[in-house]
């Protein structure tokens, strides 16, 4: 039996973030489910080649993606969305950061809603609890197979503020807010993953360090095993993993395995 899947994504949280930001779910949750706090990112450590790799579940020499701006693949390969939309499946996004629309092919989603980040940082704040209300509200009307959502304020804060300081743990902590309302709202059926696509240091990432290659993966629902460690996790271990869930086979190209 195929079961629906959320993945949540929040833009350069560090599993030590998670750990000192004072929100309490997010650490808490990982006891009621499968989690790794010491998951590898790829090189480079940075936002459009790590999602390039999640979704596609090769390394940025497979699909050549090493900046932010998005290059097609000479090679194509099918990604996440392409894969549910093939199967006759429904896949939709909620983001805050442009450049991700390239993540799925035209034609491939159901539904999709860009918002734009704040530059004040209240106001940021305030938006992504818009953006995970305006998410619950599809889910429960639409019940998409899979929906991501992307959470972009944390990475932003980290560049202008500092990774580990007052300002970013309250935007992880105003991620865990937000990870939390959508969790426990959920109609039956979803399996729930959260991830990060980098961590960072003073105000940057993109170094093969482990402030900027580590990233927790947690998976919570039916079939997740509760308070179990995955062990030598990675970011492209995610697409195998939802495709699972999802009850559907992988792109050949695939290079991540299944977590569960």
């Amino acid at each position: 039996m195929s079961s629906k899947v959320i993945l949540i994504l929040v833009d350069g949280m560090r599993p030590d973030g998670i750990l000192e930001c004072g929100h309490p779910y997010l650490s808490a949750l990982r006891q009621k489910s499968s989690y790794s706090f010491s998951a590898s990112t790829i090189m480079p450590s940075v936002t459009l080649p790590c999602h390039t790799s999640l979704f596609f579940s090769v390394n940025a020499d497979r699909h050549g993606i090493t900046t932010n701006t998005w290059m097609p693949p000479v090679r194509p390969i099918e990604g996440i969305c392409e894969i549910v939309s093939k199967f006759g499946k429904k896949a939709a996004m909620v983001y805050n950061w442009e450049e991700l629309r390239d993540l799925s092919r035209p034609g491939s989603l159901a539904f999709s809603h860009y918002e734009r980040i704040p530059h004040d940082h209240q106001t940021a704040l305030e938006n992504e609890q818009i953006m995970t209300d305006l998410t619950l509200s599809y889910i429960k009307k639409e019940n998409p197979d899979f929906l991501f959502l992307y959470l972009g304020y944390v990475d932003a804060a980290g560049h202008n503020f500092g990774w580990m300081t007052p300002n970013y743990f309250e935007a992880v902590a105003n991620a865990s807010s937000c990870i939390e309302k959508l969790v426990t709202s959920l109609p039956e059926g979803y399996e729930v993953i959260i991830t990060a696509d980098h961590g960072g240091h003073d105000r940057g990432h993109g170094a093969d360090i482990p402030e900027d290659m580590t990233i927790p993966i947690i998976g919570h629902g039916p079939s997740f095993t509760e308070a179990h460690e995955f062990s030598s996790a990675n970011i492209k271990d995610i697409a195998p993993t939802i495709t699972h869930l999802l009850g559907l086979p992988n792109a050949p190209e695939w290079e991540g395995k299944c977590l569960i």
